[in-house]
């Protein structure tokens, strides 16, 4: 069983161990915040845990003020943490339950596209648009255009897109 409260505490090694380990807990449903620490912490390293939901990164060896100023934090702003990882586990959660059609036109509708520019990109009817869209906003539990476009914001996946375009 996995802890409900809690500091999670991960050395960042070269192999990305904090990115994992924030992952692995959303994937069982834990929501604790994850501190990176690293001896030779590199920005690139640091910017890529706290963009994958790290709460905070420290510098190895740990001084006890350091550590004690980081955990009252932790403390103080756990609680809007878990929500917001919550949200964005949840989010993320929803798009995966998509088929590859429906997430396409998912993509498209956060573009702003209409079901008969989007059946033009995708060169398949606007009937057929009308029917994965239906089956996508079924599946993310939407009843409006918007509130599929916040999930898809929530989930965070716009950064994803844009970084991975980079």
């Amino acid at each position: 069983m996995l802890p409900t409260e809690g500091i999670v505490l991960v050395r960042d090694e070269e192999n990305g161990e904090p990115v994992r380990m924030v992952r692995n807990l959303a994937d069982r449903g834990a929501w604790l915040p994850v501190v990176a620490t690293s001896a030779d912490p590199r920005p690139g390293r640091v910017v890529e845990a706290i963009k994958n939901g790290a709460f905070d990164y420290l510098r190895l060896p740990l001084r006890e003020d350091r550590l004690q100023k980081a955990v009252v934090q932790i403390l103080e702003e756990a609680q809007s943490y878990i929500l917001a990882r919550r949200k964005i586990t949840e989010a993320r959660n929803r798009i995966a339950s998509l088929s590859p059609r429906e997430r396409e036109v998912l993509d498209w509708l956060t573009e702003g596209r209409s079901n008969k520019m989007i059946a033009h990109e995708l060169r398949i009817s606007p009937r057929t648009v009308e029917i994965h869209r239906a089956n996508m906003m079924n599946k993310l539990g939407a009843h409006h255009p918007a509130e599929a476009v916040r999930i898809y914001i929530e989930a965070g996946l716009d950064d994803v897109r844009q970084v991975s375009a980079a």
